[in-house]
């Protein structure tokens, strides 16, 4: 529905300098659409690039009302709190951006366009766009995606939050520098708006959450022929104890390529301290077993880990070098940090493997 032309005004509430804004800072690093300003009453007239690292000239406003000027057309939410409730303080942006005709798009779970006082704002040819639904007419999933011609790779991570979308969005955009016909289904809030479609998985009942990822990546590669690369956003992780994601993204993109996407250093599920994180090698085994499982007679070889994608976002220079080399030591595949390194590389690596399809480790 977020045309990739249409000027956006972010809602980044308390969000600019921290993960709770994760959407809207991954939307202001990969949307290639006009964004023409970012409401944030705890940065008002900041310079975006200082408080983000984000090298791109948005202003920085405090309100709503001050936003109106640059001429956006659709306000988003670019924050991701804690149980996906719109914030309070967030609230009167909200109305004010529909009272002044502009659409709204969110994330959040909770659906704001079936808040009778917000819906009775929208003004005729405007919309709310809650992407957090589950599309309708699902089926289960059937394998359908393993037909397909050219390469599907799906992200998989050690942990939540990790980078999948993002190693994804490289390769992507490194992808369409070379000219090379490339694809990408979002399977969350900031990868759908950024792309403006895709599927928000976890609006999806386990039972269809795998056909759902099938359709999608159906989609996206209609018209797809042998050289179209497809890029899966991966979700959630083998390694949480409260992830389901993972598995329905691997039986609906049937995918040809898996990258495995991990923080340098990072020993414990995240926010779970009491939950350790098995060695690499040992994910990377799980991984290629569940992903050899599910598979239609007569489709290609099962995928197996073609590379690590090592986030060292939190390292300096030095210290991330070393991280790399230490986890392409320890799992003998190659190593790359696609957002420090951009995504050249891995995407040459990728396409090195066309030709010699296994790719090497350690024994």
């Amino acid at each position: 529905m977020l045309g990739s032309d249409v000027p956006i005004v972010l809602l980044q509430h308390g969000g600019l300098d921290n993960l709770s804004g994760k959407t809207g800072l991954a939307m202001l690093r990969y949307r290639q659409g006009p964004i023409v300003a970012v409401v944030d009453p705890d940065h008002p007239g900041a310079d975006l690039r200082a408080v983000t690292g984000i090298g791109r000239a948005v202003p920085v406003v405090g309100s709503l009302a001050e936003a109106l000027p640059f001429a956006p057309e659709v306000a988003v939410v670019g924050l991701a709190p804690s149980g996906g409730r719109l914030p309070p303080a967030m609230g009167p942006d909200v109305a004010a951006a529909l009272e002044a005709g502009l659409s709204l798009a969110s994330g959040l779970h909770s659906r704001l366009g079936d808040d009778p006082s917000l819906a009775a704002l929208v003004r005729p040819g405007r919309w709310i766009w809650d992407l957090r639904r589950e599309p309708p007419d699902l089926s289960v999933g059937c394998g359908r995606a393993a037909a397909l011609p050219g390469r599907r790779l799906l992200a998989v991570g050690t942990d939540m939050s990790v980078g999948k979308m993002s190693a994804c969005l490289e390769l992507l955009a490194a992808a369409r520098r070379r000219g090379r016909d490339a694809r990408f289904v979002g399977t969350g809030q900031a990868g759908i708006l950024i792309s403006g479609g895709g599927v928000a998985l976890d609006a999806v009942r386990i039972d269809y959450a795998a056909g759902a990822v099938e359709a999608a990546v159906l989609a996206a590669a209609a018209d797809a022929g042998p050289d179209t690369l497809v890029l899966v956003e991966g979700q959630g992780s083998l390694c949480h104890p409260g992830s389901s994601a993972t598995l329905p993204l691997i039986r609906g993109s049937q995918p040809t390529d898996l990258l495995l996407v991990h923080r340098a250093g990072q020993r414990t599920i995240q926010r779970l301290a009491d939950c350790p994180l098995p060695p690499l090698s040992q994910v990377i085994a799980a991984v290629e077993a569940l992903a050899a499982l599910g598979r239609p007679a007569g489709s290609a070889p099962p995928p197996r880990v073609a590379a690590i994608a090592l986030n060292t976002a939190h390292l300096d220079a030095a210290s991330a070098a070393a991280a790399l080399a230490a986890t392409a030591s320890e799992t003998g595949l190659p190593c790359l940090d696609p957002v420090r390194q951009g995504g050249e590389a891995l995407l040459e690596l990728l396409l090195s493997q066309e030709r010699s399809p296994t790719p090497k480790r350690r024994a």
